[in-house]
Order: C-alpha cells, then sequence, then structure tokens
C-alpha cells in the first residue's frame, strides 16, 4: 500500500510509524501535527535555505558546492546544525541563488553538489528543481545528500517527491545521528548507525550497497 493510500484511509503510514519509533520526539513546532502530513515535505517544506558553502571540501568527495536547506523533524540529540531544525531559518530560496548554485558548479575543479541540513528529504520541492537543472546542465556532477531517513524507509515507503530525488543522488549517507554510536574517526558521517550509500549500485542491487570509496 502506497504512503499516500494509507492516509486515504486515516492511517499513519509505515514511514510514519517506523520514524516515530526510531526518533521517539514529537514533531518539531513548525510541522503539521496530523500523521499523514508530518513527514510531507509538500506541506512542511517552508523552502528556506540556511547556509550555502561553495568550493568547500569538507561535506563529501572533492570540491563541492554544499546547500543547507532549513527544517527538521527528527531533532537528533547532538545535532551539529540544530539551529538548523527550524523550518524558516535563514533566507528564501529563490532563482538567483539556483542560477548561482548551477555556475558555480560549473568550475571544472568542482567535483559536484551536496545537499545537507536541516533535511533535504523534507525540502524536496526546492532541491528535486535543482538537481533536475544540474542533471540536464552539468550531467558530469555528482550529488550528494545526508538525510536521517534510511535508504529503505525512502524507497518503501517515502513520498513520491522524495523517492524522485534520490533517483537522482549518487551518494547517500543516510539515518539519523545516534549520539550513544557517535565516531568521530568515520568519515562523511558522525555515528556507525549511519551508512554512505551508493545509490545507483543500490538501486541495481535492490538493497542497501556501501559507497566503495571509504
Amino acid at each position: 500500500m502506497t504512503t499516500s493510500a494509507f492516509a486515504d484511509r486515516g492511517l499513519p503510514s509505515p514511514l510514519t510509524a517506523d520514524l516515530s519509533a526510531t526518533v521517539g520526539r514529537t514533531a518539531a513546532r513548525n510541522a503539521p501535527q496530523t500523521p499523514s502530513d508530518r513527514w510531507d515535505p509538500t506541506v512542511v517544506s517552508q523552502a528556506y535555505i540556511a547556509d550555502y558553502k561553495p568550493f568547500t571540501a569538507l561535506d563529501g568527495e572533492g570540491v563541492r558546492c554544499a546547500l543547507y536547506v532549513s527544517g527538521c523533524l527528527f531533532e537528533c540529540p547532538g545535532c551539529f546544525n540544530e539551529a538548523a531544525w527550524s523550518f524558516r531559518l535563514g533566507t528564501p530560496y529563490d532563482d538567483a541563488l539556483e542560477d548561482r548554485v548551477l555556475a558555480d558548479l560549473a568550475k571544472p575543479y568542482v567535483q559536484g553538489l551536496s545537499l545537507l541540513g536541516g533535511e533535504p528529504m523534507l525540502n524536496t520541492p526546492v532541491l528535486l528543481r535543482l538537481v533536475e537543472r544540474v542533471r540536464a546542465a552539468l550531467p558530469g556532477k555528482d550529488v550528494w545528500c545526508w538525510t536521517g531517513f534510511t535508504f529503505e524507509q525512502l524507497t518503501t515507503a517515502g513520498h513520491p517527491q522524495q523517492q524522485a530525488l534520490l533517483e537522482q543522488v549518487d551518494v547517500l549517507v543516510d539515518g539519523p545521528f545516534r549520539q550513544d554510536r557517535k565516531d568521530l574517526t568515520l568519515r562523511f558521517r558522525g555515528s556507525t548507525n549511519q551508512r554512505v550509500l551508493d545509490v545507483p549500485a543500490s538501486f541495481a542491487a535492490g538493497e542497501a550497497v556501501a559507497w566503495p570509496r571509504l
């Protein structure tokens, strides 16, 4: 049964139930409180950007352009970017910023785009359009995404926009940060439950496949 089918019957989707058990917290103050809306990116996203960092070497492999979206419902204890839980932190996303990201990515020494937050998968109304433009104009660039959702949650019960964005991603760092499993020696992630996944290989295999260059 699809996520929308559960909502039509007045039931929380498996994704909502799974996240409630995993996170163990109430929805953030800016989010709707009904089960069907709580994790719907088309409802909760306010299209705000917390930060944009061009030409960084910290957020993924190589030199990258990193876009930090605003808004997260996971509220992981120990989160490195707690301010970005708010869906209205920073400034509204606009065409000028999108054009700037494309221009920065076009530079030959930039390897790709990194999507962070906040929670990118709760901001698909913004990011899906951006990534589709990147794929059309700059097919040689790669896309990394950090999310509190797991690959399995997104592929089995995710919102259609979340699944569409995932299909455009090359490397996914998935799972909520867990303070009890924090490990500062890990590359690109903060706790041992999180995974760095090769998304095209994962789709081809029908299961999560680790990114081979860790």
